[in-house]
């Protein structure tokens, strides 16, 4: 049984202009008893950037800036700097967040080396459109590819994208793991309606011929697929990855088909460790779910979007995005979660 405690909103929209419509979905870094704070920030019209707060031990905000630190400056994210999540490497600072122009929504990365300074590097995920995505992805990948992927081009199909050459492929929740593995780094990304993951060792690597390659072997980089009634609609990944002796933890999120609409929950799963491509378990049933008024009515309502985490002791603070309004915490112990997720696996 894991014990979750709902610690409640620890941020909420201000009446400065680049945030009066909502804070959420916050990347999270942890250094000693520090917390920073990278959160999506919405002004009206729903234009995005990254504000900046810091917290002292896990719930107490001491410092919020005023302005963004992040902020939309090219044509691929001139709509949206959104969903950031946050690892360091060596001595780098990786920060994956989704690029919205408008039309596409796909990841993007900034690095730095102080977490004041930020130099982006433009869009990492596939730049290919729809019509390129059925032949590498459908085509090639056959009865292999779970349907539910034939479901979602046929939506974006119905909707007119793949006759748009310039309508490029979603791809989101990107996220890093903390460490390379033997030597590359690691992330995971999410077409709908899974989550995937890709191996590279520089990330020059990701052109176009890497990725036209990689769709066409999709099913050989599924992490995880949309499994139980909880996740039935789609997948994406959380926070980066927790390294344990057991495996990997991921949190992220599921997507539940309800009578009243979509409905979010917060899932976990378990990774082999030096083979994060292989599930060992998840659990049956989500961490926590849509219980409080301000996670379940808001800008769009039923909503938890986890999208960091910090540890204190045994203590594992969860970020997530209420509602598409506020940024809310809740806490869990980490080893009653590997308890549950290893027993799953047995």
């Amino acid at each position: 049984m894991i014990k979750v405690e709902k610690c409640g909103i620890i941020l909420s929209p201000t009446k400065r202009e680049f945030e009066n419509n909502g804070v959420l979905n916050p990347g999270i870094y942890q250094k000693g008893n520090v917390v920073h704070l990278f959160y999506r920030a919405v002004q009206d019209g729903n234009y995005s950037t990254i504000g900046y707060a810091k917290i002292d031990g896990p719930l107490k905000i001491v410092e919020r800036y005023e302005q963004p630190c992040i902020t939309r400056d090219f044509d691929y994210e001139k709509h949206g700097v959104e969903d950031a999540r946050i690892v360091k490497i060596e001595d780098t600072y990786y920060l994956t967040y989704t690029a919205y122009d408008g039309i596409n929504a796909r990841g993007a990365l900034a690095t730095s080396k102080d977490l004041l300074h930020f130099e982006k590097h433009g869009i990492i995920t596939p730049q290919v459109n729809y019509p390129d995505y059925e032949c590498f992805v459908i085509c090639c990948n056959g009865s292999k590819l779970n349907p539910k992927y034939h479901y979602y081009y046929n939506l974006f199909a119905q909707i007119g994208v793949v006759a748009d050459e310039f309508r490029f492929l979603r791809d989101k929740d990107v996220v890093l793991f903390p460490r390379k593995i033997n030597g590359k780094f690691v992330m995971l990304h999410r077409i709908w309606p899974g989550i995937q993951i890709v191996y590279f060792q520089d990330w020059k690597d990701l052109n176009k011929s890497f990725w036209e390659n990689y769709l066409k072997n999709l099913t050989d980089y599924i992490v995880l697929d949309p499994k139980s009634i909880y996740e039935v609609k789609y997948i994406g990944a959380g926070g980066p990855p927790i390294e344990t002796d057991d495996g990997w933890i991921l949190i992220y999120h599921g997507v539940q088909e309800t009578i009243t609409g979509k409905t979010y929950h917060v899932m976990a799963a378990l990774l082999q460790i030096d083979k994060p491509e292989i599930e060992l378990s998840r659990l049956l049933h989500p961490l926590f779910s849509p219980t409080e008024d301000w996670e379940k009515g808001g800008v769009v309502n039923d909503i938890v979007f986890p999208t960091g985490h910090a540890l204190f002791g045994n203590d594992l603070y969860i970020y997530y995005g209420a509602a598409d309004k506020h940024i809310a915490v809740a806490k869990l112990d980490i080893n009653e979660l590997l308890f549950e997720l290893k027993k799953q696996s047995k």
